[in-house]
């Protein structure tokens, strides 16, 4: 059986280096006016949990959808880390990045979940983290977890200063510029080594 989350799954926003130097000039106009100083945190209701191997329906009204390719921490019973999991962090390309609308991201279906968690215990540092991204097994993208802004202790030690996470609760440590666009009929593939590989087809929405 597939690997799923038993608590609340968290998505970070800006938490790759190249993700915020695209998005700089953005951060000075109003109503923000500086960057953000705490990570933007969003939620991926339970609704959009897709199982690795399963099919992610699209919208008939929906042309293509943008893959977020993460790895993501499974909190422990002591507010640690229990271990790591892949995850495909799908949503409807939009511009607005601070307030990410729930109505763009929270689909049904629209978080493919990796087949496994792999234990903490084998992850000496997460910053040597690489994944890939195939679409059609065609590489798409490549995604280097040494480039994030908050390496995965920082992260977790910030966002537990504002919130407690609890035991079962998934964060993700980001995802990278340069995020493929998939459609109806793709089959997306999320690998790094010591995962096994995350695989999801996108299908059409029925009538």
């Amino acid at each position: 059986m597939s690997f799923l989350p038993k608590g609340t799954v968290y998505g970070v926003l800006l938490n790759f280096r190249a993700e915020v130097e695209a998005l700089a000039p953005q951060m000075t106009q109003p109503p923000y006016k500086a960057p953000p100083k705490a990570p933007i945190l969003y939620v991926k209701t339970a609704n959009t949990w897709s199982a690795h191997g399963s099919a992610i329906t699209v919208p008939a009204n929906v042309a293509e959808v943008e893959v977020g390719a993460t790895i993501a921490m499974v909190i422990g019973a002591d507010n640690d880390v229990e271990g790591f999991v892949l995850m495909n962090d799908l949503s409807i390309p939009h511009a607005s990045f601070f307030r990410p609308p729930v109505k763009f991201k929270c689909l049904d279906g629209f978080l493919g979940i990796g087949p496994a968690m792999r234990d903490a215990q084998e992850v000496a540092d997460p910053a040597e983290f690489k994944l890939e991204v195939r679409i059609n097994g065609e590489l798409r993208q490549s995604v280097d977890f040494s480039k994030t802004v908050r390496s995965a202790s920082q992260l977790l030690e910030d966002v537990g200063a504002f919130m407690t996470l609890a035991h079962g609760d998934v964060l993700m440590l980001g995802c990278d510029a340069g995020r493929p666009l998939a459609r109806v009929g793709d089959t997306i593939e999320i690998s790094a080594p010591g995962f096994e590989t995350l695989v999801n087809t996108l299908v059409k929405e029925q009538a």
